[in-house]
């Protein structure tokens, strides 16, 4: 692949700034801080220790002139790229390992945390981003800007701008301790396999080794066919198994240390090997087969519904159990957190834990298709910590979802964990400058599943906004933990003004933004309709998972199916996504089904409207841009809320036919205006509204 130079840093430099890559947004959470001097002395001169060191060198906050010593040891107690700090020594078995001690120990001198006897090992091995980008630019469920990594097949040349921001995109990664990239979308273009294509891949893959990246693509299925012109793509076929040989031979010579596939196949049309009458494991193994002797995995992904199928949650574990031991070593199934598809709130998937003779990774989602995509603060570490922590019991209690996927309880070859990156070409990454918060807590909960959503807050906000100026005692109280609260507060938020109590998926159609529960065309697949999970009539509410319904309950492991059988032993925060219930059904608040509805709306509501006067009290400890950027986002967010809250609240009344409680604020908004526009244009900076369509008069 040809790079194409800068004839002029000058350029460079301008291109930079018009960009904001040079802002503090988009320095993320590595603000430059005024360096001390340091000697550093290491046995090892990688390049990924090289750069090990010139981080230390740029970011040193110990003592001035202090002496580091950098070792790679052979030492039992570190585990994979593990490390060991302690007595100004950073200790470790690999290279990769000696960086991540270094962000470790830097981190710990801006945040003020003890720097001496720590021992850190990562719980997953392979702690992965996958990007949903397309060749073409365009990033899927991405709300940050075009892609980083293409702008469309006629478009390969490398630029020295390329090189700069993945750089800077790998040092972000390396300080967090993720170790892969999967640069293009699970949808995959037969295209990305192709040789042109791949000459991109290797330049991509170059910038991101010397940081202990490895690099990843997602690969569709029927590319024998389509790319190579095969008759068939059928997995068993002897064709098909040459041609997939020789395009891994290929990748493997460009990019050595390439770490595999990702596949989505049979899944929302994307094609696979039960189109040749073959099933999952046979697809799988097939990849897998090949790349074994080059070291590789393939992660293949357990995300499968079909339309006739009487509840999409059962779905995954009906298609995949069967086959538990029956696929390679190096195939992980990577399953979503929940079972239908990054919902604000959903339970564990049954699989986790289920599956005990096969690798299982958990996908996680970064970027906010379900939860307001950039307009809505929603820190999501206590989501992620939420199902990490969830039990099993499929190996007695405590058998954890963590536990049951980074390999302390299952014998797996691999562990991995995998989070949907929302990752962009705006100045700040992620399309707003708190949802590089999630990036963040990701890849800390990837490297220590451990982690308490508080500490990794608390994290953050001293790494993006804390400054030297500022007095400790002050700052901590006027600015940190009111903050770390709101961050804290704010997914539950989105829950509660957007579908409590269990309610899942009754979005407006397609674009996942704003409500619409009420969307059920005609020739819709019901699967893809609100009506189908919330089951709103006459007598209740809710979808019936119990052995009375679709029997989803029987998935899990006892006690939980018995727990999750009964409603009253169902914990509430999942209450609506097993049982269908009668409005008048007495929750533990002792508030009637319908007022509990009612009540957590306008909690949700009132939460966003919280955190509107939390951040104008801190207008003296941030910057000015950051402060009215982030005064904007709650404003909408304050808007959507109530716009969700009330096409909820309004429609499900239809059904309930009982009145709001007279002590919450009554709806606003007109139902029948609501159901006629996209939710996405509603918000307008300045309120321009029709307010004779919009304001209701009857509720």
């Amino acid at each position: 692949m040809k790079i194409i130079r800068s004839t002029s840093v000058i350029l460079l430099i301008i291109f930079l700034a018009i960009k904001g890559y040079g802002n503090d947004a988009h320095e993320l959470w590595l603000k430059k801080q005024p360096a001390k001097s340091v000697v550093i002395s290491s046995n090892n001169k990688s390049v990924i220790v090289n750069n090990a060191i010139e981080a230390l060198k740029n970011g040193w906050q110990g003592e001035n002139n202090a002496r580091l010593k950098l070792r790679i040891v052979k030492d039992k107690a570190i585990n994979n790229d593990g490390f060991k700090l302690d007595n100004n020594q950073i200790k470790a078995n690999t290279p990769s390992g000696i960086l991540y001690g270094v962000y470790e120990l830097l981190r710990r001198q801006q945040t003020g945390e003890n720097t001496n006897s720590i021992l850190s090992n990562p719980s997953y091995q392979n702690r992965i981003l996958n990007h949903w980008d397309n060749l073409d630019g365009s990033v899927e469920r991405g709300y940050a800007g075009n892609s980083i990594f293409w702008r469309g097949e006629k478009d390969l040349a490398v630029t020295a701008n390329d090189l700069e921001l993945w750089k800077q995109y790998a040092i972000a990664n390396a300080s967090i301790g993720i170790n892969g990239s999967a640069i293009n979308n699970v949808n995959a273009s037969p295209k990305m396999l192709s040789s042109a294509v791949l000459q991109r891949v290797k330049s991509i893959a170059d910038v991101l080794r010397p940081f202990g990246i490895k690099t990843y693509l997602s690969v569709n299925f029927a590319s024998p066919a389509v790319l190579g012109g095969l008759k068939t793509s059928d997995p068993l076929n002897a064709d098909v198994i040459k041609w997939w040989k020789a395009k891994a031979d290929e990748i493997y010579k460009l990019v050595p240390d390439f770490g595999g596939f990702l596949v989505k196949a049979n899944s929302e049309g994307e094609p696979g090997p039960q189109d040749f009458g073959r099933n999952h494991a046979d697809g799988a193994n097939m990849m897998a087969d090949i790349l074994k002797p080059y070291g590789g995995i393939v992660m293949w992904r357990a995300f499968v519904y079909s339309p006739s199928n009487k509840d999409r949650a059962l779905q995954a574990y009906l298609e995949f159990m069967p086959f538990d031991g029956k696929f390679r070593d190096n195939v992980i199934i990577q399953v979503k957190n929940g079972p239908i598809d990054f919902q604000p709130r959903e339970p564990f998937s049954a699989l986790f834990g289920a599956m005990k003779k096969t690798s299982v990774m958990p996908e996680f989602q970064i970027t906010q298709e379900y939860l307001g995509h950039s307009n809505q603060l929603a820190f999501l570490a206590p989501m992620w910590e939420e199902t990490l922590n969830s039990d099993t019991y499929q190996n007695g209690e405590g058998s954890t979802v963590a536990k049951v996927t980074n390999g302390s309880i299952y014998n797996q070859k691999y562990t991995a964990i995998a989070g949907v990156a929302n990752i962009g070409l705006d100045s700040n990454w992620c399309g707003y400058n708190f949802a590089q918060a999630n990036w963040y807590a990701y890849g800390r909960l990837a490297w220590n599943d451990k982690l308490k959503s508080s500490q990794i807050a608390d994290e953050w906000l001293k790494l993006t906004f804390k400054s030297e100026k500022e007095n400790a005692d002050n700052w901590t109280v006027g600015f940190l933990e009111p903050v770390k609260k709101m961050m804290l507060e704010s997914r539950e938020a989105v829950v509660n003004y957007s579908m409590p109590l269990g309610l899942h998926h009754i979005f407006a159609a397609h674009h996942h933004y704003g409500p619409g529960p009420w969307w059920a065309p005609k020739n819709a697949r019901p699967d893809w309709t609100p009506p189908y999970y919330h089951q709103a009539d006459s007598t209740g509410l809710g979808f019936n998972r119990t052995k009375t319904g679709s029997n989803a309950v029987s998935q899990y492991h006892e006690p939980l199916t018995s727990q999750l059988n009964n409603a009253a032993t169902t914990p509430e925060i999942y209450l609506l996504w097993f049982h269908h219930l009668s409005w008048d059904y007495k929750t533990k608040s002792g508030r009637k089904l319908w007022d509990e509805l009612c009540y957590s709306y306008d909690k949700g509501v009132n939460q966003v409207r919280d955190f509107q006067k939390t951040w104008d009290k801190i207008e003296n400890y941030v910057d000015s841009t950051s402060f009215v950027e982030m005064q904007k986002l709650l404003k909408h967010q304050a808007f959507d809320a109530k716009v969700y809250s009330d096409a909820c609240v309004m429609y499900f009344q239809q059904f309930s036919k009982r009145p709001i409680p007279f002590e919450l604020e009554r709806p606003v908004y007109n139902i029948e205006f609501l159901q006629s526009i996209d939710p996405r244009l509603i918000y307008q900076e300045g309120g321009n509204f029709n307010t004779s369509k919009i304001l209701n008069s009857k509720h």
